[in-house]
């Protein structure tokens, strides 16, 4: 057993290693040039390495990815800033040729690619955000899809070439990580082990050669992969297709922290975890998955899908907790995060039934199903209830309910600590899920639990637990046992004026306003520059920059002393005063959260949290906006270009 899952760890490896090893090959610059006193040409270049190219810029629904180069402009009044002067011009050699895979024309570019757009400026200044998605690939392989953005400024102080900004990945490859292990832990569970070895069997004598089973099992993963991917992915691209990037967001905004779907959450992790604990079983409706079965019989490709999806809704009631874990977990990134943390879950679930029909062998030395996989339901109990709290702590920090500060929900999770671990030593017994005997590996996951449990009563007494900061309510609320609020006052400012301070803190005691207008009066009245912090309370990232970055003693000086802070909270319900309703097109946006991410997007162009933009005056950008990366070297030297360019 423990070299079937050292294998699949290294296969698993392998793979994000390579991926992550891959470079995009393509290069991008922009130029900013004048034309005529109120005419400028901005000019975006994609360099691209040698004998790699990018497909041409014409959208299909059914061709590769196309190379999507916009322009847009970012002050609030976009009007009376700037406006585009004809169609954006591409200059480049289309080299085009009928592909097979597609059926159809395929266009693409090499060695480089010029996107040119003209503006005629009608203010003073005006922003501009130019968003670059594209896929590099060569004769025998592609590159992931990337896509980055510039910012500019016209009229730029120097006309320069500047590099694009490369987004930080960590945080992604984090989350794959997660789903890996997820998908692996999946297949310990007792709706899924005892079916590993009975499948594979299946496969290699249902085929007349070791090679056709060894090649239908293969297919059989393949299917497994896509039911778990293709939901989401489709949900996401169509979403996005007709919709556009905010209506996707609105879509995760409303599922990461509307009420209703975050008490379902809870609601059926709950049930779920009452099934683990042995007091009924969850099954699929016996209609469906007889019916599906009865399609399995035939050998054919049909047959082999029919299969994998009787797999997947026999063993629903095992993997549904952990799909939602892994979804919900992932949906507060960008657009792709999702669907590659529920790929990667899905190739960690699937992987074991294709090693093990290419090295049958290996079945010898799995461990017979037994009592263990018992116990390993009932640890898995414990964390979906631990996690189901997680969904109502996220409604009552957007709703302001206060019913889960964050000290009764670390007394929660100490309870449930507490019952983990005298089920681990032996005192607490479930039916049919007692421990045989100790070992080495429970011996080491008690003490892990045991150590676990301390460290949420030092979190209790008032500790930051920094490393647990994506799954605790935030340090700043008012808790039953604890007040972890820090008072202030700020330079020539009642702070009883501050709008939403009643219901909002900043980390760490920060001054700091939730009102973007209120924050840049502010910020001219004492003369500094401005640093805008677009987050959420369902945002794990945010809380990790706070608790990891932000709690750096040189950042909270710098935060502190040379900046006007203000935390823009995009999934907030409270409904505001009229006086701050926005309207946007024929809509009227009357809650916080709808109205800073109408701000986020049709400002900044951001729509993802968090989001750090530094701002000088007449609404300048004083630096590249920066996203979630705990480089705290780099967010330092982030500040500090802000305030040298302020």
């Amino acid at each position: 057993m423990k070299k079937l899952f050292l294998t699949l760890f290294s296969v698993l490896f392998l793979m994000a290693g390579s991926l992550s090893a891959q470079e995009q090959h393509a290069h991008w610059k922009s130029q900013v040039r004048q034309l005529e006193a109120d005419r400028y040409e901005v000019t975006v270049t994609a360099i691209l390495d040698s004998s790699w190219h990018v497909y041409d810029t014409l959208r299909t629904l059914t061709g590769p990815p196309a190379t999507i180069v916009e322009f847009e402009i970012l002050n609030a009044d976009k009007k009376a800033a700037a406006e585009k002067i004809g169609p954006m011009q591409v200059i480049g050699n289309v080299h085009k040729y009928y592909d097979d895979i597609f059926m159809m024309e395929v266009g693409y570019f090499e060695d480089s690619v010029v996107f040119k757009q003209e503006f005629k400026l009608l203010a003073d200044a005006a922003q501009l955000r130019v968003f670059m998605e594209w896929m590099t690939c060569d004769e025998t392989n592609c590159s992931p899809l990337a896509d980055d953005e510039i910012f500019l400024t016209l009229p730029e102080e120097k006309a320069e070439v500047r590099a694009a900004t490369v987004k930080s990945t960590a945080n992604l490859w984090a989350m794959i990580l997660e789903a890996i292990i997820w998908g692996l832990v999946a297949l310990l569970t007792p709706c899924i082990f005892p079916m590993v070895p009975m499948t594979v069997s299946f496969f290699m004598k249902g085929s007349d050669d070791k090679r056709t089973g060894r090649l239908r099992a293969a297919l059989y993963g393949t299917f497994i992969v896509l039911l778990y991917t293709m939901p989401i992915a489709a949900l996401i691209l169509i979403t996005r297709i007709f919709g556009g990037d905010a209506v996707t967001a609105d879509i995760f905004n409303w599922l990461a922290t509307n009420w209703l779907p975050n008490i379902i959450f809870f609601i059926v992790f709950m049930v779920f975890a009452a099934s683990f604990f042995g007091l009924f079983e969850i099954t699929m409706p016996g209609s469906i998955t007889t019916r599906t079965d009865s399609k399995a019989d035939t050998k054919g490709v049909g047959g082999i899908f029919f299969m994998a999806l009787t797999l997947v809704l026999v063993s629903f009631s095992c993997t549904g907790p952990i799909v939602g874990t892994v979804v919900i977990k992932s949906i507060s990134g960008e657009f792709w995060t999702p669907i590659l943390t529920m790929f990667f879950f899905s190739v960690a679930f699937a992987l074991p039934f294709t090693l093990l029909a290419l090295f049958p062998s290996w079945l010898n030395h799995l461990p017979k199903s037994g009592g263990w996989l018992g116990c390993v339901k009932i640890i898995l109990g414990f964390v979906e209830v631990a996690l189901a709290f997680k969904f109502l702590s996220m409604a009552d920090q957007a709703y302001h309910w206060n019913i889960l500060p964050r000290d009764l929900y670390l007394a929660i999770w100490i309870v449930l600590a507490t019952l983990l671990f005298l089920y681990m030593v032996g005192v607490l017994k479930f039916k049919n899920a007692t421990w045989a005997k100790w070992g080495p590996g429970r011996i080491a996951f008690t003490l892990v639990i045991l150590v676990f449990d301390i460290c949420l009563i030092c979190g209790i007494a008032g500790k930051p637990l920094s490393w647990l900061s994506g799954y605790l309510p935030p340090m700043q609320d008012k808790g039953w046992f604890y007040d972890h609020r820090t008072y202030y006052e700020m330079e020539d400012y009642d702070v009883t004026k501050v709008k939403y301070a009643d219901k909002l803190h900043l980390a760490h005691g920060l001054n700091g306003f939730f009102n973007l207008e209120q924050a840049q009066a502010y910020a001219k009245q004492v003369n500094k520059p401005l640093f805008i912090d677009f987050t959420g309370h369902a945002c794990v990232n945010c809380r990790e920059m706070e608790m990891r970055v932000w709690s750096d003693p040189r950042v909270l000086e710098i935060l502190r002393n040379d900046y006007v802070v203000v935390a823009l909270y995009c999934d907030d319900k409270m409904k505001v005063d009229e006086a701050d309703w926005i309207t946007a097109g024929d809509k009227t946006l009357t809650t916080l959260g709808k109205i800073n991410s109408y701000i986020a997007f049709s400002k900044y162009g951001v729509n993802a949290q968090p989001c750090y933009i530094l701002e000088g005056k007449n609404g300048k950008l004083l630096a590249d906006p920066r996203g979630y990366d705990l480089d705290v070297e780099a967010f330092i030297q982030f500040l500090e270009t802000g305030k040298n360019n302020f």
